[in-house]
């Protein structure tokens, strides 16, 4: 049987940043200052032209949209206080919460609301990766100051929670038409908790108090991002106080930060979820019972234990728990190695049959995963191949022309927390990554359900395609990841969503 070890160099790391590595640093934080480092620098901080995980760590503290959700997942009102469904579901009205100004004194009214959402769907929103998620909106008119009415191209069931996602953030028509697109990159203005102050480009950025927020004035002082793209180094600096909240954590170092006297890890149900694809048009990988045998060849539960530390959840489809859509009674193909090889051999795949497992190359922990895949599959005759590339490469040149191997990781982060989001982009025909599957069928299935309001037709709907997909065997469902996020003890009040969407206005550090 296949044992599962940590690799070398994750233990280097341990070892690297144990106990006694790293003194606590007293004094190290500015009074009323809080410290997040995030991985990433967006690069613009206009909430059109990112599809980064980070900015929304960033943005959510600068802006505010029409709807948002709490930390607890679940859909609230923003600058809209209330909506209703008009003309058959063809047109929905808000109604704008009074007394909101934007961080440069704006006033937020129904004018700030037509022009954000024309320049989304306009020339600008084109050059970004936002613009798609809301072209079921035909056009916003303004019926009077406080109230603006969507008028809609077609239904759009998810649309409210999109409101709260980051292309339909609120902006200032004002300040962009006097500063320019480029100047308000890297100057935003919204009119969220706190504001802006001072960007570093790929070191920091620094956010001040908004008193005038109109959901209560934060407790802090500041906020200041760090870029750093290393998680080992994230932890260093957590250990040594210099970060508050450091938002990728080496699995290996949970236990280490755990026993430290200074922080502690928070550990909530996130939004990624990974699975492995199949190429379902060519090679052994085109029939049904043999991506049902290399499914059933790998011991997932396992991988999650000994190499996800328990950090993840097992998954019957493409989504977490939290997930509008997921089914709790459906359930994963077994391990189960015997009936993988009688699979095979059925399928008249020959023993030593080699396949090629295509993953991020900067995923170190997918990369150890993806081991232990290849093996389990040669135990039952199969020889995986793992060939990285670069991850703008393989998402956005190798699978979207049809150029994979017969397996690839794809990872998503189902932002809008509805299955929708993941299975309509991934399994309808013609989307840009399903460059293999042609399913009238499913088609129908994914198409009925962006067609009704109807909550529980919906989720009867979504449930029967995450059913005739597993049925499939269309990817082999691997895990939902947990959202792991190391926080030093001073900080108090703060809540740590899965998304980590951060908003930290009842916040405070001792």
């Amino acid at each position: 049987m296949f044992s599962l070890k940590k690799t070398a160099a994750a233990m280097s790391v341990a070892l690297a940043l144990g106990a006694g590595a790293l003194v606590p640093l007293s004094g190290a934080h500015a009074a009323g200052t809080l410290t997040v480092a995030i991985t990433q620098d967006a690069g613009s901080w206009d909430p059109i032209d990112t599809f980064v995980t980070w900015w929304g760590s960033v943005g959510s503290n600068i802006y505010d949209g029409l709807t948002m959700r709490g930390a607890d997942m679940k859909l609230q009102p923003a600058l809209a206080t209330s909506w209703e469904f008009l003309d058959n579901n063809t047109r929905i009205r808000f109604k704008l919460r009074q007394g909101v100004k934007f961080h440069d004194g704006e006033p937020f009214d129904a004018n700030a609301v037509k022009f954000t959402f024309e320049r989304l769907l306009g020339q600008e929103g084109a050059k970004g990766p936002q613009r798609s998620n809301y072209t079921s909106i035909d056009k916003v008119e303004v019926v009077d100051a406080q109230t603006v009415d969507f008028v809609m191209k077609r239904p759009d069931p998810v649309l409210l929670t999109k409101l709260a996602g980051y292309g339909a953030m609120i902006v200032p028509p004002k300040y962009i038409q006097e500063k320019g697109d480029a100047y308000f990159n890297e100057h935003p203005v919204g009119t969220g908790p706190f504001k802006f102050v001072d960007y570093k480009p790929k070191v920091s950025l620094t956010l001040a108090r908004n008193d005038d927020y109109w959901g209560g004035k934060p407790k802090l002082d500041q906020v200041v991002y760090r870029f750093i793209a290393e998680p080992a180094t994230q932890v260093a600096e957590l250990q040594a106080g210099r970060v508050d909240i450091a938002t990728v954590i080496p699995l290996n170092l949970i236990a280490t930060i755990d026993k430290s006297s200074n922080a502690h890890v928070v550990s909530t149900s996130g939004p990624v979820t990974i699975v492995v694809r199949f190429d379902t048009a060519h090679g052994i990988t085109a029939k049904r019972d043999v991506r049902r045998a290399l499914t059933m060849a790998v011991d997932r539960d396992a991988i999650i234990k000994q190499l996800l530390l328990g950090k993840a959840k097992p998954i019957a489809s493409f989504q977490g728990d939290l997930s509008f859509g997921y089914d709790p009674a459906l359930k994963p193909l077994p391990f189960n190695p015997a009936e993988a090889k009688k699979l095979l051999a059925a399928a008249g795949v020959k023993p030593g049959e080699a396949v090629q497992l295509d993953v991020r190359g900067s995923d170190s922990q997918f990369r150890e995963v993806a081991q232990a895949m290849a093996a389990y599959m040669q135990a039952v005759g199969v020889k995986v191949t793992i060939k990285p590339y670069e991850t703008p490469v393989l998402i956005n040149d190798i699978i979207p022309q049809g150029k994979t191997g017969a397996m690839w990781q794809n990872q998503w982060g189902g932002w809008t927390y509805d299955y929708d989001n993941t299975a309509y982009l991934m399994y309808h025909s013609g989307e840009k990554w399903n460059p293999y599957d042609k399913d009238a069928k499913l088609d129908a299935m994914l198409e009925a359900q962006r067609n009704t309001y109807d909550v529980n037709e919906r989720q009867k709907t979504l449930r029967a395609v995450a059913a005739y997909v597993a049925d499939q065997a269309l990817d082999l469902p691997m895990y939902a990841l947990d959202t792991v996020v190391g926080v030093n003890n001073r900080v108090k009040g703060a809540d740590i969503p899965g998304d980590i969407r951060f908003r930290f206005v009842n916040a405070s550090v001792e």
